[in-house]
Formats: C-alpha cells, sequence, structure tokens
C-alpha cells in the first residue's frame, strides 16, 4: 500500500482551516496509513516519537474541525477514523462499521450506509454509531482452518 504523502495530509488539513504543523501531519499520515478507525492506543504505538497528550490534543483539534470522527466500538476505547471528503463529515457521510470480538479491530464498510432513522419531534441528531459485531473473515478463516 502507498504511504499517503504529506502533501495530502497538508491539503485535508487546509481545507478544514487546520494549520499543517509536522505533530498534525504526522498524526493524519499514521490514521490515513492505517486505512481503518484507530484507538488512541494504537496511534501511540504507531508514533513512537509523539507523546500521548501531543496525539490527543490533536485527535481534539481534528475532531472540532470535522477532520476525523470519533467511534464508539463497545471496546470502551473510542476509535478515531478521518473524514474522506473535501468538506467535513455529516451524518450523511457516516457508514456502517463492523467490530471483531476476536482480533478486538474494527473496520469501515462505507459502502454499507447507515439506515435512516426518525426521530420524535423535538428530537434533533448531531451524531450517529452504526456497529455490527462478530468475527472478522481473517479471524473467521484463522479458526476454520
Amino acid at each position: 500500500m502507498k504511504e499517503p504523502t504529506t502533501d495530502r495530509a497538508s491539503s485535508m488539513m487546509a481545507q478544514r482551516g487546520i494549520k499543517p504543523t509536522p505533530n498534525r501531519i504526522l498524526v493524519l499520515r499514521a490514521m490515513l496509513a492505517a486505512a481503518r478507525p484507530v484507538s488512541l492506543p494504537e496511534l501511540e504505538t504507531m508514533l513512537e516519537t509523539m507523546d500521548k497528550s501531543s496525539i490527543f490534543r490533536v485527535l481534539g483539534l481534528f475532531a472540532r474541525h470535522h477532520l476525523v470522527h470519533a467511534i464508539e466500538d463497545g471496546s470502551g476505547t473510542s476509535k478515531y477514523e478521518a473524514c474522506h471528503g473535501e468538506r467535513e463529515c455529516t451524518l450523511d457521510d457516516m457508514h456502517t462499521h463492523f467490530y471483531c470480538e476476536s482480533c478486538r479491530q474494527t473496520f469501515c464498510f462505507p459502502a454499507i450506509h447507515i439506515p435512516p432513522v426518525t426521530l420524535p419531534e423535538g428530537f434533533v441528531m448531531t451524531s450517529i454509531n452504526y456497529m455490527v459485531k462478530g468475527i472478522c473473515a481473517r479471524c473467521a478463516d484463522k479458526h476454520a482452518r
């Protein structure tokens, strides 16, 4: 897999009004290279030169500018995913995620959109999380052998 370039990360940040500092570029490049939602501990492992608090601050900034969104997969740890459009993430961009109960990884299924949800009058939705849980194809294959 080709590693995302600094230019792509810088461009994504610029589109959302974020100054592309070295730490921010490192975090976004790691997230793009992972190609799946990642947790703060996973990013810490991927970015050995950055401390946890620096990564956390960058994730907070990215979330406020809608460059990433957090996913609750039921594992007790939030996972973060980069928004890939040229604009900020919206409810229309949300898609189904799959949490593997064996390897504990979260996968994106961007082609499987979240079904429409109609709320009672007076309620306003600001986010939605559609999580399917089970065993991923790799783990299922390992167990079948």
